[in-house]
């Protein structure tokens, strides 16, 4: 079987720009590229880092990868009371741009963010992308104990890790930063979720790793069943990070879903891609 998720020895993310935009008290800094119909991402709990998949998406779309205030260079974040009141942040700065319509993309941390956006500001959204989301994790057993070094946290994340590009060392700084605002916001329960995601009525894709070892593939069913129009894909030979470890196989199935929407192939079942 030909398989067409290599490694490259490009760095990701070359054609975006960074730019930053004022927000409710915050300034916000997002990378964009490309041109269409915009594509807003929210970034998993590592922070702001690019996969080719972006590069690929932003050959079709209008590709706006947002920094969680709080994250990467920006101050630390001791406001935002809750993921509702942080979520409606981000939303406050897609309006910011002008962006009276979005596609929302979310992983992980990420993901758990914009479904309360697309909760709080449904108006907002074309569609919502839920990359191996954080909203719906396992009830025992979960989180997974801290990696103990880099290299291990490779492992767990990506089933390929040789396929990504190398990375500097992550600042110790930023790290405790970053996980400080993740410990302070209380988590919604489980109740909560699941009634917010029964109001999300906006075309979903929700997408997994079958080699996902943080959160469970599983959990992709809560959302099927619980969203009115929700598809459930699983990418086959991808860990967490899907769109990183299978670019073109990611952005090949989040592009048809963001053209076709409602006449997208996969409904209300989960399938299969592969490769």
């Amino acid at each position: 079987m030909l398989h067409t998720d290599q490694r490259t020895t490009v760095t990701p993310g070359q054609g975006f720009v960074e730019r930053a935009i004022e927000a409710d008290g915050f300034q916000i800094r997002y990378l964009e590229a490309g041109q269409g119909e915009p594509l807003v991402w929210l970034h998993g709990g590592g922070g702001l880092h690019l996969s080719r998949a972006h590069d690929l998406l932003a050959e079709q779309f209008r590709v706006l990868a947002f920094e969680v205030p709080g994250f990467g260079t920006s101050p630390a974040n001791g406001r935002s009371a809750s993921y509702p009141a942080l979520a409606a942040t981000l939303a406050e700065a897609a309006r910011q741009l002008d962006l009276e319509r979005i596609h929302l993309w979310g992983t992980s941390f990420g993901g758990r963010l914009a479904v309360w956006l697309a909760a709080g500001a449904p108006s907002l959204l074309e569609t919502l992308v839920l990359e191996a989301p954080g909203a719906i994790v396992p009830d025992h057993d979960w989180p997974p104990p801290a990696a103990s070094s880099p290299a291990e946290l490779r492992q767990r994340l990506y089933a390929h890790p040789e396929r990504q590009p190398d990375r500097p060392p992550a600042d110790p700084a930023v790290v405790d930063k970053q996980r400080a605002l993740m410990a302070r916001l209380p988590n919604p329960s489980r109740a909560e979720t699941e009634q917010a995601l029964e109001r999300i009525e906006v075309p979903t894709l929700v997408v997994f790793g079958t080699r996902d070892r943080v959160i469970p593939p599983t959990m992709g069913r809560v959302y099927r069943e619980k969203m009115p129009n929700c598809h459930y894909v699983l990418v086959y030979d991808a860990g967490h990070e899907v769109g990183a470890d299978r670019p073109q196989a990611f952005a090949s199935l989040v592009s048809d879903f963001l053209v076709r929407r409602e006449a997208f192939i996969v409904n209300q079942r989960s399938s299969l891609i592969n490769p």
